[in-house]
Parts: structure tokens; sequence; C-alpha cells
């Protein structure tokens, strides 16, 4: 069965390829849904064959020789540590194209994005495979001009200088990166993983693991991304499609970090125990300003980006603490990362979807009461990025901290224990974020002049005043509806400013209804929404509908993993367990 990994990265290949066939662009999205249901079957066949009783040897393995002048191999494998995040990465590709069957991009070009997930997926899953240095840095970067074009075609407004900003930040890692495969590469003489991961830093000089770990960490920092090397990752994910995003949280992050425990920490051992005091700093101060970024934040999007700042930072404290437990806390914080946030983000999408913004104080609360589903879903998913106990989130976090609590030996404890203080601030400051948005988003009540849910009827032609009665407010103009709503308040309980402007936004749509689509586009400027949701909403177009059936199969599968990695952990952990203490090697844990 060797043949798996080499058809897990060559079937995706071959479909985005076959993508150009004019008989398959014209069902793009169809045949994008079948080669990942074909991925992922691959995948599933793969865990299915996988030899638990020995997680830690790599396993079905390929090895041809692949530029034998430099000693370069196509060497792909798997063992307890790749094997979830393989799985991972055909599941969520897969979902983003159920996804894609209701929600068509909104740029055009269905084809395009067809064909660009799909090499994106090719790189994804090519990462987690390779097991030759050079190899791995080929697929790790495989991934940028996709995900850029990604967000460069198909996102929102700003999507342009976000892409540029996402190329430079993860190309300028990448180049950091090289520098410190090579020197490993000069160092020890071979570049298979391998055989470097067995050695365990063995004939490779203390100063130079130093520097190569110095220069590995910081590219791998970029992707993870490591505060404060993470700036380029809040734009990115607000402009990015809602496929953009879950892709971009839910598996290139975990790129970053499994490049740690894959190559900087078994690779370099006495690199790592030199650096990791300054690795667990930069990760709390990750999580501290990542959760306070949060409390800042309006749009809904980019606080759960934030939020992924400091999740990340309890992966890469876990890493910081040398141990089987942090390393162990570390991967099922991964994984289970990536399961909330892609879930996070898809709903994320619904919302700015339904609503026209995903500006927390513009939605207006009563989100239960409109949307049951999707506000339910969305506080489902909330509560198990906070850490609560019995879902997926809280098993890595906690046994991250533990790991910080007791560090590897050599490590100094009083250090890591202000880390673990700072830490468990973080899950204080994360459950306070969490929250106050849905305090904002799915509680309270709504304000609905005008039901969304129907289409509009025409509103009467507007008459001259007559002589002896003062004249009526404008009602096509943002003031005139802002007076309107300030006569009908008179008396009633009084609304938050944000409601108000959903309000606004609703009555312009129908004072403006009378004059045709143009008009309803021009009311929605003057009240500064956007133009197309306000006039399809005018003419009855966009009906404002709970989740459908595509929603829900894109969105129940990960809800199902959350609870089940939630309630039986061992599920992951008795697969990496075996394989962190190998990668550790002996003398490293206390």
């Amino acid at each position: 069965m060797s043949w798996l990994p080499i058809a897990l990265v060559a079937v995706p290949l071959l479909g985005a390829v076959a993508a150009f066939v004019p008989a398959v662009r014209d069902s793009a999205v169809a045949w994008g849904v079948a080669v990942s249901a074909a991925v992922l079957v691959l995948a599933v066949a793969l865990a299915a064959v996988f030899d638990y009783a020995r997680p830690a040897e790599m396993q079905l393995q390929t090895d041809w020789p692949w530029i034998p002048g430099l000693g370069l191999r196509f060497h792909l494998g798997v063992d307890g540590v790749s094997l979830p995040l393989v799985v991972l990465t055909a599941l969520l590709v897969f979902l983003c194209f159920v996804h894609l069957v209701g929600h068509p991009p909104a740029g055009g070009r269905v084809s395009g994005l067809v064909v660009t997930l799909l090499v994106l997926e090719v790189g994804m899953l090519g990462t987690f495979l390779a097991l030759d240095l050079l190899l791995f840095f080929v697929f790790f970067e495989v991934v940028l001009v996709p995900m850029y074009f990604v967000i460069a075609l198909w996102g929102g407004a700003g999507r342009r200088s976000a892409a540029v900003k996402f190329i430079l930040y993860t190309l300028l890692g990448s180049a950091v990166l090289l520098i410190g495969l090579l020197v490993v590469w000069t160092q020890a003489g071979t570049l298979d993983m391998v055989a470097l991961a067995g050695h365990h830093g063995a004939g490779i000089a203390r100063s130079a693991q130093i520097l190569a770990f110095l220069a590995i960490g910081l590219g791998l920092a970029v992707k993870t991304p490591m505060w404060p090397l993470h700036t380029w990752l809040p734009d990115a994910h607000t402009e990015a499609p809602t496929v953009g995003s879950v892709l971009l949280a839910g598996v290139l992050l975990k790129m970053g970090s499994y490049g740690f425990a894959r190559i900087a920490i078994p690779v370099l051992p006495e690199g790592a125990a030199a650096l990791a005091p300054w690795l667990g700093a930069f990760a709390v101060a990750g999580i501290a300003y990542g959760s306070l970024a949060c409390l800042a934040q309006r749009d809904l999007k980019r606080m759960i980006a934030y939020s992924s700042v400091g999740h990340m930072g309890f992966v890469l404290l876990g890493f910081a603490s040398l141990t089987p437990v942090g390393l162990n806390g570390a991967l099922f914080a991964n994984v289970a990362h990536g399961l909330i946030t892609g879930l996070l983000f898809f709903l994320a999408g619904a919302v700015k979807e339904r609503y026209g913004t995903a500006d927390m104080v513009r939605l207006g609360g009563g989100m239960l009461r409109r949307l049951p589903y999707v506000g339910s879903l969305l506080t489902f998913a909330c509560v198990a990025s906070l850490g609560l106990p019995g879902l997926a989130g809280f098993w890595g976090e906690m046994l991250t901290l533990l790991g910080a609590f007791r560090p590897a030996a050599g490590l100094s404890r009083p250090l890591f224990l202000v880390f673990m203080a700072v830490g468990g601030l973080g899950m204080v400051l994360t459950a306070a974020y969490f929250l106050v948005m849905l305090s904002r988003v799915t509680h309270g009540r709504a304000v609905e002049t005008v039901s969304p849910a129907a289409p509009l009827e025409p509103a009467a032609p507007l008459t001259p005043a007559q002589p002896d009665e003062p004249p009526g407010p404008p009602l096509a103009t943002a003031e005139g509806v802002r007076e309107v709503l300030s006569e009908l308040g008179e008396g009633a309980e009084p609304v938050e400013p944000v409601a108000t402007e959903a309000a606004l936004a609703a009555l312009g749509a129908e004072a403006a209804a009378d004059a045709g689509e143009a008009g309803a586009r021009g009311a929605a400027r003057a009240l500064g929404v956007g133009s197309t949701d306000a006039a399809e909403a005018a003419q009855g177009r966009r009906p404002f509908r709970d989740a459908t059936v595509y929603e829900l199969a894109a969105w129940l599968p990960l809800v199902a993993l959350i609870v089940l990695f939630g309630l039986w952990p061992k599920a992951l952990f008795a697969v990496t367990t075996p394989a962190v203490q190998s990668l550790l090697g002996s003398g490293m844990a206390p």
C-alpha cells in the first residue's frame, strides 16, 4: 500500500489538470467535489491500513531517486505525527468544495477557483507526507501561489493589498527557512528527515544547531504565525473568501507548527533547548496579544483571525516545553484548532452573506431568533474554541499548560511557570471575547422594521406635502431615514447604535423600492452598506434564510469530530504519543 501517499498527491494534481478540459470546466464545482472526495477516500484508506501498533515508525514509504547528483530523493511516508494532519487536510478541502456547491464564488471564474484549490491541496498534503528536507520545502512553497490567487481574485474589497502582504511575508520566511535547511545539509551530509531525526543532532555542532534552529524557527514562525510575525494574518483572513479562510486557518497554519515537530525539534535538539525559553516567551506574548486584540475587534472574521494568533501561541508553548506532554498537547491543539476555526470561518462567511456585513455592531443581535441554526452552531463553535471541557479545544490547551508547568530538564522552571500563568490568563481572556461577541451577535433582540425573509412590496409613490401640513422627511436619504426611525422609536425601548444602522439599511432599501433596482443601490450607498445586498433585498432576490442543506453538509462533520475528540481524546493521543517520544529521543524529556 505504499502507493497511497503518491496517490494522495497525484490525484488532486491530475484533477487540476483535467479541470482545463472544456467538458469538465462547465461543471467545475461538481468536478472539484468528485476529486476531493476521491482524495478523502484515499486519506481514510491510509488511516485504515496504518499500523497503530507502531505509530512511531514511518510507514507506507515511497523512496525514489529524484536528483541523484545532489542526493535528493522523492521520499514520502506517514507516521503518528503526520497522519491526523493528512486526514484533516483532505476533509477540509472536501468540505470546502461541498460549500462551493451552494455558494459559487462572488468573483466568477468558478473553474479557476477549483483548479487553484486542487493545486493548493497538492502542496498541503505533500508538506505532511514529505520525508526529504528539500522536497518538504518545495511542497511548503507550492501552497503560496494558489493561496495568493484565492485571496487576490476572489477576496473582498481590500484583497489585493492583503494578498501582497501574505506573499511577501511568507516568501521572506521561506528564504530564511531555506538557509536553515542548507545549514543542516552541510553539517549532516543528508537531507533524509528519517535519518536526521534518528540521529537526534549527532554530527551537528551545537553552534550550528542553534543557528539552524533560529533560521528554521523564524521561517516556520511566519507561517504558524508567531507574534510579532503575525501581521499578515488578520488582513488575509478578513479579505479571503470563506473557503480561503477555512483552509488558511485549518491547514496552512498547521504547516508551520508541523515543521517544528518534524524538523526543528528532533533534528536540532541542542538548538531547541537553547532557544526554547525565547520560543516560549514569544508564544505567551502571542496568547496575550491575540486575546486582547480580539476584545477590540468589530469585524467577526478579523476577531477569529486574531483568536488564531492566540490559539497557535498555545501550540508553540507546548513545543517550547520540550516534553512529551507539551508536544502531545501541541499536536492535539493543532488538530482541534483546524476543526474549530474551520467551522468558525464557515459560519462567519454565512453571517456575512446574509447580513451583507461582518461588523458585529451593525449585525444588531438576535441571531438565535432570526437564524436559529446558524446562531446555535456559532455559539457551539465559540464555546468549543474557548476550551469548554468535553469539546476538542480543551485538551490541547490544558496539556500545553501542563507541559509548561514541568518543562524539560535544563529549562528554567520558574520562567515556564510564568509562561503557564500568562497562558492561563489568555484562556480567561479567550472566554471573555467570545462571550462578548455572542452577546452582541446571537443574543438580544434585533431591530426589524422590515422582514428580510420575504420579498418587499413596492412602496407607494411619494406625494407632495399639502400646504397646511409640514413637509415630511426625505425617505430616500440617510438623514430622512434617521429622522423617521427616531420618530418610530419614541416611547419604545432604546436600541443600540448598530441595530439602528441595520434598521436604517432596511428602511433605505424599502424607501427606494419604487424607484427600481438603481434607486435601491443608491440608497444603500448613501447609508454606507453593501449596495448589491441592499438592492437584491429590496427586489426580493436574496431570501434571508437559515442554514441550507449544503452548509449543514459542510459544517456538521466538523461538529461531530469536535465532540468526538472532546469526549474521546485517546483516539488522537494513542497515535501521537509514541511518535512524540521517538521524536524527542533519549534524554530530552524529564
